[in-house]
């Protein structure tokens, strides 16, 4: 279960880091938009991108949530994709989530399918909230 203020930091409109472990054993990190559930953190992506094949090679990844007018309080929940949404509700997802963060809907180009990675926290924490 997600520790409901970390639930309820990454629902507000605070930006995110995601870190994959890459095939030769380094580490990528992307900033994301996030989200999350009861559950999970959750991440929109496409699966042509090189942080979902890297996902699916290693589901074991940490999210670090910041506090847009704070940067000094964040949450970091370490964990394993153990799901995934496809089809509408992930092309709601993306769309719902540029509302929060540009007020808009998503216009980017969406090259290949969108998926919502859904992770179940191993480890979580956070600190000034």
């Amino acid at each position: 279960m997600l520790d409901p203020k970390i639930r309820d930091f990454a629902q507000a409109k605070n930006y995110g880091t995601i870190s994959v472990h890459l095939p030769d054993g380094s580490i990528a990190t992307h900033v994301m938009w996030v989200h999350a559930d009861d559950e999970h953190v959750l991440i929109n992506t496409e699966v042509h991108r090189a942080k979902y094949k890297a996902i699916a090679a290693n589901p074991k990844v940490t999210v670090v949530v910041w506090d847009n007018a704070n940067p000094d309080a964040y949450a970091e929940v370490r964990g394993t994709v153990t799901g995934d949404v496809r089809g509408p509700a992930a092309l709601d997802s993306i769309n719902e989530l540029s509302q929060k963060y540009a007020g808009t809907q998503y216009a980017g180009e969406i090259q290949s399918e969108r998926v919502i990675l859904q992770i179940t926290p191993d480890r979580q924490r956070s600190q000034g909230f």
